[in-house]
């Protein structure tokens, strides 16, 4: 089985009219449209569609995270946006509940306390709607602000929350606001900051049970790994930098043989999931292999020094394991 840990949910027409009423209106007014059943159902075809062409059975889709909205006034937005979206998510698991996981976008609004909308949300998406896992934004503030870094005690009432209910969290960025950087960057640079942020607070100390997966390959950290490797030495911790990654899983969005096959020495094959984000940023033709950057089955299969046991890892096992609540326990992994 090829299983995507990363991917989002394709949104119809009528969902970005009703983002355009949020952002105009400041989420007022504030009822919740109604997508008919057919308009949800051509976009999901074509969703299907795409991961056939490439041979994925099953894709884990959450929002699409530099839509969230997480710093737009006031929190009622996200908290209206969100919720749309985690409820067509749902909707689009129930019309292929064999070929699709949902993974719930959270309402994080700037610095707000956590209790207020983001677990409420998570709680409902795992008890009500079954959801195997969530996204955690490093940065609400989306670059117009200083938020405690994730090993900061800011964020330990998530952790709890998503411990009890047993699900893991895929550290992905949202929108940027500053113009020397990119959405797309911006995801790069805060999965590198979530990472050494979280190490260096021995967050999984507090929280052993804690699963979180860096999405895009680890951001900069696994291309980085003698600067930080010195760095632990010269602070005199026990553990080295290589012991402290394997609390953290990473997955393979990121769109270059030779940046998988580093990704997979350093962090280990049991640590890295398959994720692809298609259809997202990777998804246009290279001119050299005629596939989509994206369609990254091919470039897994292609890896020589991977043993067969290896690359079921990575395509299944590792996932299932990390998300519990996503298959039954019966499978051969």
């Amino acid at each position: 089985m090829i299983i995507d840990s990363h991917a989002h949910i394709v949104m119809p027409p009528e969902s970005f009219r009703f983002m355009a009423e949020l952002i105009g209106g400041r989420a007022n007014p504030n009822t919740l449209p109604k997508i008919p059943d057919t308009s949800l159902r051509k976009v999901a075809e074509e969703l299907v569609k795409s991961m056939d062409n490439v041979g994925t059975d099953v894709q884990f889709i959450s929002p699409r995270p530099y839509l969230q909205m997480h710093s737009v006034k006031p929190g009622r937005v996200t908290e209206l946006w969100t919720t749309h979206c985690n409820d067509l998510i749902s909707r689009v698991v129930a019309m292929f509940p064999d070929r699709f996981r949902g993974v719930a976008g959270l309402p994080q609004y700037m610095d707000e306390a956590l209790e207020l909308r983001v677990i409420p949300e998570l709680k409902r998406c795992v008890n009500e709607l079954g959801f195997v896992g969530c996204l955690i934004n490093p940065d609400p503030t989306e670059g117009l602000g200083d938020p405690p870094g994730l090993g900061d005690a800011f964020w330990h009432p998530l952790y709890q929350a998503m411990t009890e209910l047993n699900v893991p969290g895929l550290i992905h960025s949202a929108g940027s606001c500053s113009a020397r950087e990119s959405y797309t960057l911006k995801f790069i640079n805060e999965e590198s900051i979530a990472i050494i942020s979280l190490l260096g607070a021995k967050t999984f100390d507090t929280f052993p049970d804690l699963k979180i997966v860096v999405a895009h390959g680890g951001g900069a950290i696994p291309y980085q790994m003698g600067r930080f490797r010195s760095w632990n030495v010269r602070k005199g911790e026990k553990e080295t930098f290589d012991e402290q990654l394997k609390n953290l899983y990473f997955d393979t969005c990121n769109y270059s043989k030779e940046a998988i096959e580093l990704l997979l020495k350093v962090a280990g094959t049991d640590n890295v999931l398959f994720g692809t984000e298609k259809p997202g940023t990777g998804s246009s033709r290279d001119p050299i292999s005629g596939r989509d950057y994206d369609d990254m089955k091919p470039v897994i299969d292609s890896i020589e020094w991977l043993t067969e046991k290896q690359r079921k890892n990575i395509f299944e096992c590792n996932c299932r394991r990390v998300y519990p609540l996503a298959f039954r326990k019966d499978e051969d992994c």
